[in-house]
Formats: structure tokens, C-alpha cells, sequence
């Protein structure tokens, strides 16, 4: 008897044992053996999921072991990377989505991290960057939650077969829905109509994937006529896998999935090929045994087989699909190569035809400050103003809604966080959960945004998949140091033949040079040159091919700009030939709309306290006529604030030595005209002009958590941080219009920042404020301030032409 209770222990204790230790990796005997392999400068580290009241395995407050005891993570700067890393540390395929303000409820403890930084490839959370352990700003009440997919990674689930991707019920837990259902439940969610949902749609689907991935997808075309063209839009569809492309099975294949793979490809939509003519081509080829179709049809390596998809997915990967049916003869048994044929966006549509490039398609959705095509953050068109989206629960099915709206193809990211610079203006949408079915982001669920319950710091961005057109291969930098820098080289039909040349630099800016850059993907210009003596270019493309050159900066190419029939240089080329430098980010300069038209008020100031501004031209032309210093001048003063809400510093173009001094102000001018101050007639006529020079560039105020970095005391750098934004007083002298010689009327008042586009910015279409002004010889009524591109083109003109007064006089 005691024989079989030590038998029955040590039974009991091999299966304690061997459960435990299921979930490692093989290889790792023990966890003594890895934790050897850990740097010593790298705390180890474990992470696991809690909860004050019920909830699913796969979700909860995350919490990490350090120096032996668990504490919490602060929601500071969250995004969906650092839960994706939380969750696959856990052995959960991925995160569904985060949850803040402790709404797994508030842990104890410390707090072990903050502003924790992720780039999605860390092993742990460990390994991401953050504070320092324990060094953090927040409360319990800021504890970070996750929801991570139900489905387990198959490196930890044992699992067998031939099945590219997992297809599990996705929907978040009970406990979950209810979060969704629950939060802001005294606001209506809306659909797109704005009619309030009946039915919550919270399901996904499937989201998993496998240790089998469909790494890329292309079209092989086979008939003459899609050989000749710049786009590819329809061929034998090829996948990448395990580093070889493969051919897919037809049997099953449905216009579905080709919908998915013209996504991948940049394409927004698919439709039917020609069957009969694919088949014939097909039974012909196969018919012949000396073609080598005929001999890989009959191996299963060479076949990716069962392919469905529902239409919606992002990608390939996301579809349920086979390497090789189990048990089966012969693989494609009487099926063919799978076939699509794609629609392109209407941007795209007549570049086979080398025609003009076609207007981007009016929808109410756009992307701005992306550094290439089809990048950017989403703004919606609501009531005729223009709005940012929320980060919340935003994913890559609702970000493909968004890309496919604009012409492009699905969502290679779904960016959060305001990973594309901080927008402005009103928060349109919560919450956006779409199904990928929809025509238009506004047609999916969301929620109405309340006035100041979230900040731009949340706005969501995306990248999506866009066609290749080729055009990267037209255009080249030669004799830079760095692969972002160079004279500008172009491929074009000269004579008969393309060839390579140069761009002549006479009125080259940074519009042309951002266009350059986008089209070598790149990013943004950072700047133009009209000179590259100090770049050596290629000596078989010495002469200038391209002049004239004049870019809106919409441009799919250099080539496709307005330019010269015959080329004129008198600047000749060579070391005068035009050059680019391309950068990842820019600044982005926006203009308080709002401080302007609080602080605006009339002046009628004694010309003896003009003299310094006369001398810098800030006064209109009639001062000149005075008997100075005897009388007055009547000035419209008003303070600005100049907002950097891009992802780099904006720096003046003038190096500090090539500053200019101004005797009469004792100061420097690092930028002569900083900013344009104009009041239009409603016919865009100027009546009244001003201007204002940056004698002091600098940070004059930064949020907290940023340092300031540029003062202009004792002739400091110059310049406005991230984030930060330098102020202009209205009692300064150039901060005003002069408009003494102006009639009473309604008039449109104008601030434009950076005026010259002298130095590069993400957006310059956010530079320009406009206001209605109404003066009546006495008093200036302002209102209606708005960024120039705040609203629709339909609003914009109402806006120049309504005649009624809206707020108080001035």
C-alpha cells in the first residue's frame, strides 16, 4: 500500500511537472538556463494579466514582476504595439485592443513603468523603452489593461496540419462587450447617417494568423495587352511563402479573395477577368508536357490551395487557406491558377494611357502630413468642417475603409497615438469600428465626440498599400553622402530615346523637391537647392533635360509637373543643377486662430513712436507722404501664436552667421518675412498689407513633459521645438496691419506663416488663418477664424460671401 502511494505521488508529481513546463520553448531545459542568457544590465522581468471582477484569460490589468514583487504600468503614451508585445509575451497571438484608467480596476503597489515605448519587435516588455523601473508620474487610477485575441500562438499550442491562418470566433469576451457597450453609454453610438445603432457590431473577423504566412502576393501577367501597360491591374496571381512563390488554386477562389489581393497590390476594388480566355491558355500550356507548367502543376509545394476569403480582410494572410490538402493524389485536382483583375483609384486610372494625372477623388475623408503616398492622418468632412479621428479601437479594417475610399488598396497600418503629427480643429469620430464592407469611414459605427473630452494627442493615421507605378525608377540623387540627398536626375524621352539628365534650378523650391521625394519614397524634402557644386553627379547626365519646372506638390512625379516643351536654362547646369535633401518627418507650423480674433483692437499710434517700424516697411506706403514725425497712423493689432505640431523642429533657413541686423530694433532677423498680415476685399482683393519678421524665433512656451530649446537671448539658436510654440504680443511693433487708408466694409482678415515656403513643412495648406472683419471707421468686428483648409470648399465660400455679424465687436 505505501509502494502504491509513493507511485501515485510521483505520477502526480512528473504531471505537475511536465504541465509547467509545456509552454517552453524547446531547447530551454529549465528557466535557470535562459536567465543566464539575459544581459545583466536587462532586469529579468515577468508579466502577467489581473482583474478586480470577472474577466476573460486573455484580458486584464497588466502587471510585471521586478526585484520579486508585481506592480503596474502606467497608461502614459500607449499604443497598440505595446500590447501586441504584452500579449504575444503571454502566448496570445496578438491585442485586440488597450484599455486606460484603470478599468480593470486600480492595483497596489508600485508602479514599475511608464511612457513605455514599443516598437512591436521586442520578445518582452522588458525590452521595450520607458522611464526607468519605478520612475513614473502617474496614480493607480492611470493603470494600463489589455485585450489580447482568444487565439494562442502556434509555437505554444501544439497544433499540426497544413493551415495558413486560424480562423476563430474573434469577438472580445462578455466582460469586454460590455466595456464597449458600457463606455459613454449616455451618448448614442451613430452610424454613418447619424442615426443612433440599434444593433452593436462588435464582432471581427478572424484576426489570427499562423506560423504559416503569405508573406507578399503579385500578378504575373499573361495576355500581351497587360504586359504593355505601367500598371499591372490584372494576371496569374502569385504568392510569396517560406521565401518561394507559389501559384493558388482556383477551386474556391471567389471575387472575394481577389478583392483582398487587389488591396495588397494598391488597387480599391476588383472584377471579373475573362475566364474562357485564361482557360484556354491554361489547358494549352498544361497540355504540353515539355512546358514547365506542365511538370510543377503536378507537385504540391507549388500550389497554395482552398483560398477563401470574405472580402473584407486587410490581407491575404488574414484568409483561411492550405498549402496542401491532406491525403489528396494530386494537387489543384482539376482546378487552374487562380486569376484577378483589379480596378485602380481614379488617381491611378490614366497612367496607361500617358495621359494627364486625374484629380484625387473628392470623398469626405482625406490624409494629411503623411511623408509618402498614401500616408497620413485621417480627417473626416462633417458639417462642412474638416475633423481628426480618435485612436480608440482603431484597427487596420477600419483604416482600409479609409484607403479604399481614397483610391488606394487596404491598410498596411492602422498608426495611433498621433503617430503623423497633432491635428486641429473639432474631434469628429470615437470609436470607429467598421466591418471592411463599408463605401465610406462615416458609414461605419462610431461615436459622437463631446467638445473637449480627448486631445489631438489621440489621433489616428495610416499607412496604406499603394499601387507600384514605376515612377521610383525616373527619377534619381547622384553625389550626395547619404542615400536622401543628391542632385536631382531624371529619365526622359529626349531625341526620340529616354535618357538621363538634369534639372535645371532656375525657380526650383521646396514644392518641386517635395515631389522628388515622394516619388523616390523618401519622405519629405527638408530642402531645395539651387546649386550642388558640391555634388558630383553622373557624367553621362551632365545636361539639362527638365526646366521650367513648376510642381502644385500633388504630383505623382517630377516628370508629371508643369515644365518647359523646350528646355531654357540660362543658369545652365552642372554645379547649378537643381538638388534635393529628403527627410522621415517636418515640422508643421499652424496659427492659433483663436488668439487672434480674442485679442484683435484698433490703435491710432503717433508717428514718433514709428520710426523703427517705417524703417523696417511694416507701415503702408501713404506714411511716406506725412509730415513726420506729426500725426498718427491707425493699426489693427492682435497677438499670434505659432503652434510646431509636426515631428521635427522648424529651423530658420539662415544659418546664424548670415543672420541681418537691424540697428534701429538692435536685434536680428533670422527670417526677413516670417509672416504675411493682409486684409482682402471679399474678392480676394488687398486693401491693406503687414508683414513680420522673426527677429526672435524661440520656444516661448512648452507644454509639460518638453524642454525648451531655442531663446534668442544673447543671441541664442533660433527655432520652434515639437510640440512647443513661440508667441508674437500685439503690442510689438510689425504685429498689426495698417489700415489708415482703408474704407469702412466687409472685409476677409489673412495671416499666412511661412509665406515663401522657404523652409519645409509636412503641410503647407494649414499656414493660412482667414477671418471676416467688418470695420466701420471706428471699431473692427472679428470673427469666424478659421486654418484656410478647416473647411469644405462649399463652406469656405459661404463663409467669403455671408454678410451678418456672429460675435461681439472688437
Amino acid at each position: 500500500m505505501v509502494r502504491t502511494c509513493i507511485l501515485c505521488s510521483s505520477f502526480l508529481l512528473l504531471f505537475f511537472l511536465s504541465c509547467t513546463s509545456h509552454a517552453e520553448p524547446r531547447g530551454q531545459s529549465s528557466s535557470s538556463s535562459s536567465s543566464l542568457r539575459r544581459s545583466a544590465r536587462a532586469p529579468a522581468a515577468k508579466v502577467r494579466l489581473a482583474g478586480n471582477y470577472a474577466r476573460g484569460p486573455n484580458e486584464g490589468r497588466v502587471e510585471v514582476l521586478h526585484n520579486n514583487t508585481w506592480g503596474t504600468v502606467c497608461d502614459d503614451e500607449v499604443d497598440i504595439k505595446l500590447a501586441n508585445v504584452v500579449c504575444q509575451e503571454l502566448g496570445f497571438h496578438s491585442a485586440i485592443t488597450w484599455a486606460h484608467s484603470a478599468r480593470y480596476g486600480e492595483g497596489d503597489g508600485t508602479i514599475w513603468m511608464d511612457n513605455v515605448r514599443c516598437d512591436g519587435s521586442e520578445k518582452s516588455l522588458k525590452d521595450c523603452k520607458h522611464n526607468g523601473w519605478g520612475v513614473n508620474d502617474c496614480k493607480h487610477s492611470e493603470d494600463l489593461g489589455v485585450v489580447c485575441s482568444p487565439e494562442r500562438r502556434l509555437d505554444q499550442a501544439g497544433s499540426r496540419g497544413h493551415s495558413i491562418a486560424l480562423r476563430p470566433d474573434n469577438s472580445p469576451s462578455l466582460q469586454w462587450q460590455s466595456v464597449l457597450a458600457g463606455r459613454g453609454s449616455t451618448r448614442p453610438r451613430y452610424n454613418g447617417n447619424g442615426h443612433p445603432q440599434e444593433v452593436p457590431r462588435l464582432h471581427r473577423h478572424h484576426l489570427g494568423a499562423s506560423k504559416v504566412r503569405i508573406e507578399e502576393v503579385r500578378l504575373r501577367p499573361i495576355l500581351m495587352a497587360t504586359k504593355r501597360r505601367a500598371l499591372i491591374l490584372e494576371g496569374v496571381i502569385e504568392v510569396k511563402h517560406a521565401g518561394r512563390w507559389r501559384q493558388v488554386c482556383d477551386l474556391g477562389w471567389s471575387l472575394n479573395s481577389s478583392r483582398v489581393v487587389c488591396g495588397m497590390l494598391g488597387f480599391p476594388e476588383a472584377t471579373q477577368h475573362n475566364t474562357k480566355t485564361y482557360n484556354k491558355i491554361w489547358d494549352k500550356k498544361v497540355a504540353d508536357p515539355s512546358t514547365r507548367m506542365s511538370l510543377m502543376t503536378k507537385k504540391k509545394g507549388f500550389w497554395v490551395e482552398k483560398v477563401h476569403c470574405l472580402g473584407t480582410e486587410a490581407s491575404l494572410s488574414e484568409c483561411l487557406a492550405q498549402l496542401s490538402i491532406p491525403r489528396s493524389p494530386a494537387p489543384c485536382k482539376s482546378g487552374r491558377h487562380a486569376v484577378a483583375k483589379c480596378i485602380p483609384g481614379p488617381q491611378f486610372a490614366r497612367m496607361s494611357s500617358g495621359r494627364p494625372q486625374a484629380p484625387n477623388p473628392v470623398v469626405p475623408v482625406r490624409l494629411k502630413a503623411g511623408p509618402r503616398l498614401g500616408e497620413g492622418r485621417v480627417e473626416v468632412l462633417r458639417e462642412g468642417k474638416w475633423g481628426t479621428v480618435v485612436d480608440h479601437l482603431w484597427d487596420r479594417t477600419s483604416a482600409s475603409v479609409v484607403c479604399r475610399e481614397l483610391g488606394f488598396g487596404t491598410a498596411r497600418e492602422a498608426l495611433t497615438g498621433a503617430y503623423m503629427g497633432q491635428g486641429t480643429g473639432p474631434i469628429h469620430m470615437n470609436r470607429v469600428q467598421c466591418t471592411g464592407a463599408e463605401r465610406s469611414l462615416l458609414d461605419c459605427n462610431y461615436q459622437e465626440v463631446p467638445l473637449w473630452t480627448f486631445k489631438h494627442t489621440q489621433d489616428a493615421a495610416v499607412r496604406c498599400n499603394v499601387p507600384r507605378t514605376g515612377l521610383e525608377r525616373t527619377v534619381r540623387l547622384a553625389g550626395g553622402r547619404e542615400a536622401g540627398e543628391g542632385r536631382v536626375e531624371v529619365l526622359m524621352e529626349n531625341g526620340g530615346r529616354k535618357r538621363w539628365g538634369s534639372v535645371c534650378s532656375e525657380n526650383w523650391g521646396i514644392n518641386e523637391a517635395m515631389v522628388v521625394c515622394r516619388q523616390l519614397g523618401l519622405g519629405f524634402a527638408s530642402s531645395a537647392h539651387q546649386e550642388t557644386w558640391y555634388w558630383a553627379g553622373d557624367p553621362s547626365a551632365s545636361n539639362v533635360i527638365l526646366s521650367g519646372t513648376h510642381c502644385v506638390g500633388t504630383e505623382l512625379s517630377v516628370q508629371q509637373c508643369r515644365h518647359n516643351n523646350h528646355v531654357h536654362c540660362p543658369r545652365g547646369g552642372g554645379t547649378k543643377a537643381a538638388g534635393v535633401t529628403c527627410s522621415e518627418t517636418a515640422p508643421d507650423l499652424v496659427l492659433d486662430a483663436q488668439l487672434v480674433q480674442e485679442t484683435a483692437y484698433l490703435e491710432d499710434r503717433p508717428l514718433h513712436l514709428l520710426t523703427c517700424a517705417n524703417e523696417e516697411n511694416c507701415l503702408s506706403s501713404s506714411a511716406a507722404r506725412m509730415n513726420w514725425p506729426y500725426g498718427h497712423r491707425r493699426l489693427l493689432r492682435f497677438s499670434s501664436r505659432i503652434m510646431n505640431l509636426g515631428r521635427a523642429d522648424f529651423r530658420p533657413k539662415a544659418t546664424r552667421e548670415s543672420w541681418t541686423w537691424h540697428q534701429c530694433h538692435r536685434h536680428y532677423h533670422s527670417i526677413e518675412v516670417f509672416t504675411h498680415y493682409d486684409l482682402l476685399t471679399l474678392n480676394g482683393s488687398r486693401v491693406a498689407e503687414g508683414h513680420k519678421a522673426s527677429f526672435c524665433l524661440e520656444d516661448t512656451y512648452c507644454p509639460d513633459g518638453l524642454q525648451k530649446r531655442f531663446s534668442c537671448y544673447n543671441m541664442g539658436d533660433q527655432g520652434i521645438s515639437v510640440g512647443c510654440w513661440d508667441t508674437y504680443r500685439h503690442d510689438i511693433d510689425c504685429q498689426w496691419v495698417d489700415v489708415t487708408d482703408v474704407r469702412p466694409g466687409d472685409y476677409i482678415f489673412q495671416v499666412e506663416v511661412n509665406p515663401s515656403m522657404d523652409m519645409a513643412e509636412s503641410d503647407f495648406m494649414n499656414n493660412v488663418m482667414r477671418c471676416r472683419c467688418k470695420y466701420d471707421g471706428h471699431r473692427a468686428y472679428m470673427f469666424g477664424c478659421h486654418a484656410g483648409d478647416a473647411y469644405s470648399a462649399e463652406t469656405e465660400d459661404s463663409f467669403e460671401h455671408q454678410r451678418q455679424i456672429s460675435n461681439n465687436f472688437l
